[in-house]
């Protein structure tokens, strides 16, 4: 690949808001760097299940899903065993006939699929489309190239992702144990009972309603915090 496609790609990095937006440039930028390619989409293997993260402007829609559904095709191929995927004429392919058949149908006659190392994820390829038989042929070297440069920069984006939910669940974390920390002072307060007391009343009466705890200590928090909660008894 070019330095001037890599310095792209790094500016899509910097100026990419979030994950949605850093791989839809990606893809995009990987329809004008390689040679043959009409549309772009990225697969990965998240929690065992195969997703399109993001694909170009004038991807076919339902072109990777129809693959996921059957369990087979180039992208499930190369995600699954890591090895490169191509078809330079799907009116001749006969790896997969139920695949091939809607892709056809879409006006796709060329793919590409190359495999791409993501950290933490158990799979992933970047897939190439073209319109042409053929038209993909002379682009594998720089499929290839654009694959691994485009695999660090989703490990970086899937990294900054991880951390911001890391944070985020911290957050709710802190705010359940805060708010049940309230909910067993107003117990201990009511009954004159210490916290340990309060805490397993509250534990019980949430198994016995089938609801969170959290959601639980909530509500009371609430009823008692209502600004007509002083005229109640």
């Amino acid at each position: 690949m070019s330095s001037e496609a890599s310095d792209t790609l790094d500016q899509a990095m910097v100026r990419s808001s979030g994950l949605d937006t850093l791989l839809r440039d990606l893809t995009d930028r990987a329809v004008q760097e390689v040679p043959g390619a009409d549309a772009c989409s990225i697969t990965v293997r998240r929690a065992g299940r195969l997703l399109t993260l993001a694909g170009s402007d004038g991807m076919p829609s339902g072109l990777d899903l129809r693959q996921y559904e059957n369990g087979s095709g180039p992208c499930v191929e190369a995600a699954g065993t890591g090895e490169e995927q191509y078809s330079p004429d799907l009116a001749e392919e006969s790896r997969w006939p139920s695949y091939t058949q809607y892709a056809l149908s879409t006006g796709v006659r060329c793919v590409l699929a190359v495999p791409i190392a993501v950290e933490d994820e158990s799979g992933a390829a970047l897939n190439f489309y073209g319109v042409r038989a053929g038209a993909l042929g002379t682009g594998r070297d720089a499929a290839r190239a654009f694959a691994v440069r485009s695999g660090d920069a989703i490990d970086v984006a899937l990294r900054i992702e991880r951390r911001r939910q890391s944070a985020a669940d911290v957050r709710t974390a802190l705010l359940s144990r805060s708010v049940i920390d309230q909910a067993v002072g107003i117990l201990m307060a009511r009954e004159r009972i210490d916290a340990r007391i309060a805490l397993e009343r509250l534990r019980r009466v949430s198994q016995d309603r089938n609801i969170k705890l959290r959601d639980l200590c909530g509500q009371l928090v609430a009823r008692v915090s209502a600004p007509d909660s002083r005229h109640r008894k």
